[in-house]
C-alpha cells in the first residue's frame, strides 16, 4: 500500500474524470504551459490509487507533458462492479487503451506494482498506442515467496470479511513493527480509500497477482522502449528479479538507493528525473 506524502492538490493539478465504455475513471491530471513532449498516462498498484502520483504530477506536466494518474476499475474513487471478470488483466487493459486513445498520440505509460502488469498486458495488445513503457516496482510474474503471503491472507479473507474488518486487523498487524506511522490526517484517508474499494475487485486483483505468468519475452519481442524502475529496498518483487527483466528486456534500468515499493510517494524527486530523462531518450530526433 502507497502511501501519498500529502493530499493537497498542488497548483496546477486537478481532479477530473475520463470517460471509457464501461464507465468514467477517476483521474488527476495536470497540463503543461506548453507541450512539448508525449502525453504520459499514470496506473496504480494494488490497493493503491491515483493519489500515490500526486507529488510527480506536477513536476511532469512542467516539464513538457500532458500527464493523467487514474483508479482504475473498482480502485477508491471509480467505481467497481460485483462480476470477477470486470477485473481481468485484459479487461482492465482495455480501459487503459481508451484512456490512451483519449490523449490523441502515442504515450508514455508507467505501470507500479499491479498496474505495471495491466500495463503490459495494454503494451502487448496494442503496443502502437504506447510511446514507452515503465514497469515501477513492477515483476515479471506472480509475486514470489515470501511476499505472496500477504496478498495470499487478503485472497483468503475477503469473500469472508468486510473491508472494515480487514482494515482493522491489518493496522494492527503492522502497527508492531510500523516505526514511522503516518500523520492522524493520512491514516483516516488510507482507511477511507482502503473501504472505498471493491471487494470483487480486490479480490480478483489478488488472485491474479498470485498466478500472473512470465510475458517478458513476449513484451521483449515488441521492441517497445521500456524502463524497469525500482529501489533496492522493494519488498515485493526482490530487486534482483526486476534487474534480471530489465536485463531479458535489454531496457534502461533505474534503481533508487534506499526506496522501497513505492517510489513516486516515497522519492519523487528521483522518480520524476529518471522518467523524464527516459522519455527524452524516446523523443529524441531519429
Amino acid at each position: 500500500m502507497s502511501t501519498p506524502p500529502f493530499l493537497e492538490l498542488p497548483a496546477g493539478v486537478r481532479a477530473s474524470s475520463v470517460a471509457t465504455p464501461r464507465g468514467a475513471l477517476a483521474a488527476l491530471s495536470a497540463e503543461p504551459a506548453q507541450e512539448t513532449g508525449a502525453p504520459v498516462l499514470l496506473l496504480p498498484g494494488y490497493t493503491g490509487s491515483k493519489e500515490d502520483f500526486i507529488a510527480v504530477l506536477a513536476p511532469i506536466a512542467a516539464a513538457g507533458h500532458r500527464v493523467v494518474a487514474v483508479d482504475q476499475r473498482g480502485q477508491f474513487e471509480t467505481p467497481g462492479d460485483g462480476d470477477p471478470s470486470s477485473y481481468e488483466l485484459k479487461v482492465l487493459a482495455d480501459d487503459v487503451l481508451t484512456v490512451l486513445a483519449g490523449l490523441g498520440a502515442p504515450a508514455h505509460l508507467v505501470g507500479h506494482s499491479f498496474g505495471g502488469l495491466v500495463a503490459r498486458t495494454a503494451a502487448l495488445a496494442d503496443p502502437a498506442a504506447l510511446r514507452s513503457l515503465t514497469l515501477m516496482s513492477s515483476g515479471p510474474a506472480a509475486i514470489p515467496a515470501p511476499a505472496n503471503q500477504t496478498t495470499a491472507l487478503l485472497a483468503q479473507v475477503l469473500p469472508v470479511m468486510d473491508l472494515e474488518t480487514i482494515w482493522v486487523a491489518k493496522r494492527q498487524i503492522e502497527s508492531q513493527t510500523e516505526t514511522d506511522p503516518p500523520a492522524p490526517e493520512i491514516e483516516a484517508w488510507l482507511h477511507a480509500r482502503f473501504v472505498a474499494n471493491h471487494p470483487v475487485g480486490m479480490l480478483r486483483m489478488a488472485e491474479q497477482l498470485l498466478t500472473e505468468i512470465d510475458r517478458t519475452d513476449e513484451l521483449h519481442a515488441l521492441g517497445l522502449p521500456v524502463l524497469v524502475a525500482f529501489g533496492d529496498r522493494d519488498d515485493v518483487w526482490p530487486p534482483s528479479l526486476q534487474a534480471e527483466t530489465a536485463q531479458r528486456l535489454g531496457a534502461r534500468t533505474a534503481a533508487w538507493p534506499g526506496v522501497g515499493h513505492s517510489p513516486a510517494a516515497d522519492a519523487p524527486d528521483m522518480t520524476v528525473a529518471d522518467l523524464l530523462a527516459f522519455w527524452a531518450t524516446t523523443e529524441s530526433p531519429s
